[in-house]
């Protein structure tokens, strides 16, 4: 009986590793030359880290279990409490602001759909201990610099930019109540995701009020700050996060990314603990579900037991953006089929101990070698160095290992030439 794999996962053969590598490579390369740095942790967290801040529903949508402690574990399904967590432990000692990234191997036991799995790799970067909106920015800005150097343009990809600082305090002239926000967040985020007319049936079912709930729909409706300003009228903290809002879009324009910024106040992002600027990546004309998105959450290091600090961040998982890649044609223009410097073969008359000596020492001066199992027919053993890509191939046979020579093919050209062993090891040496 052949067992498949889990629903939700991915076997990564070569070929798939291939595409995850250049993904993740990728991601740290950009990282580290915006000045992140990486960490990590474990796989495995406390359920209480999850439905203190969520409550006791959030277990559905997690694979928790209890261990032989009789403890309530759960794989991890995002990396933001853990990053909170770890900070919070040495929040003395670390230089501020903190800037780090990390790419977690995450698991969400919920619906495989189209760029959704319950197994799966997501890149975070997040800056910690400043509340200057230059720090929102080159949140964005990073997200930014992986998409284009992943070869995507403002053709390809939109930065859907909006405020929980807005949202909030048009909600509450609204006399939504603080403590109806949530709420009220949760099921915002979920229009994207309905048809009109639903959206407006399950909005009208929970305020009870349609001249509320035509106001919300037109607010998140509105294409510009502008509009806002002027149909809310005069209002301190409205003006104050649409001003935020402005002075991130400048930053972005200082920043040469600000082509790819549009204010969208139907960006909400679910989450409860974000507190300012959110945003999120959208293919431009597509139907993918969104490629990342983040926002500030300066209250969530304190609600984890913390202090009272200001943070920033950013999640992007890989399953949307293979997606799109692929559709863009990006993957196959990027990664290159495996190929060996050289592939050795041999004759069946060949001297073990010159074969062996030869291969380990390609392979201890950094070159990418290989050579067949067999060596009964020296035809396949060229055609097996043809299919594996090799760039030359080094022949050994007992014409020439008696006296300390081999014959060296160009795999491209077809040229080959006779040398002696110690000269072409002599040459390589020299050449690194």
């Amino acid at each position: 009986m052949k067992i498949p794999p889990v629903k939700g996962t991915r076997d990564f053969y070569p070929a798939e590793m291939a595409v995850r590598n250049y993904i993740i490579d990728g991601w740290k390369k950009v990282s580290i030359r915006n000045g992140f740095e990486e960490f990590d942790s474990p796989i495995l967290e406390h359920l209480q880290m999850y439905t203190q801040k969520s409550g006791a529903e959030i277990v559905e949508q997690l694979f928790s279990f209890k261990d032989r402690g009789d403890r309530d574990l759960a794989l991890i399904p995002e990396m933001t409490p853990s990053l909170a967590r770890m900070v919070n432990q040495k929040i003395n000692s670390l230089p501020k602001p903190i800037k780090w990234f990390s790419v977690p191997r995450l698991f969400r036991a919920e619906r495989p759909q189209k760029g959704r799995l319950r197994e799966f790799f997501q890149w975070n970067i997040d800056i910690i201990g400043t509340d200057s909106i230059a720090a929102d920015a080159e949140i964005i800005f990073t997200t930014l610099d992986y998409l284009q150097y992943a070869g995507l343009s403002e053709n390809d990809v939109v930065v859907k930019v909006s405020s929980r600082k807005l949202l909030a305090a048009f909600l509450k002239s609204l006399s939504i109540a603080e403590n109806d926000l949530p709420g009220m967040y949760a099921m915002l985020d979920k229009k994207p995701k309905m048809p009109a007319d639903t959206f407006a049936a399950v909005l009208n079912e929970k305020l009870s009020d349609k001249d509320r709930a035509s106001k919300i729909l037109a607010f998140m409706e509105t294409d510009s700050l502008e509009k806002i300003k002027k149909s809310l009228g005069v209002n301190q903290k409205i003006d104050d996060a649409i001003n935020e809002l402005l002075e991130h879009h400048r930053l972005l324009n200082e920043m040469g990314v600000g082509r790819f910024y549009k204010f969208d106040p139907g960006i909400v992002r679910g989450l409860a603990y974000y507190t300012g600027i959110v945003f999120e990546v959208h293919a431009v004309g597509g139907e993918l579900r969104a490629i990342c998105g983040g926002g500030r959450y300066d209250n969530l290091l304190k609600d984890f037991g913390g202090p009272d600090i200001p943070a920033v961040g950013m999640g992007f998982g890989d399953c949307v953006l293979e997606i799109l890649l692929r559709e863009k044609g990006l993957l196959d223009k990027h990664i290159k089929k495996p190929e060996l410097d050289y592939f050795v073969v041999s004759d069946k008359s060949f001297e073990e101990n010159i074969f062996f000596d030869l291969v380990a020492k390609l392979r201890r001066n950094g070159f990418i070698t290989d050579f067949s199992y067999k060596t009964d027919n020296l035809s396949k053993q060229l055609k097996t160095a043809s299919e594996k890509n090799a760039k030359k191939c080094i022949i050994i046979s007992k014409e020439y290992s008696d006296s300390k020579q081999i014959i060296v093919k160009d795999m491209a050209t077809g040229e080959q030439q006779t040398i002696p062993i110690d000269k072409f090891m002599d040459g390589l040496i020299n050449s690194k």
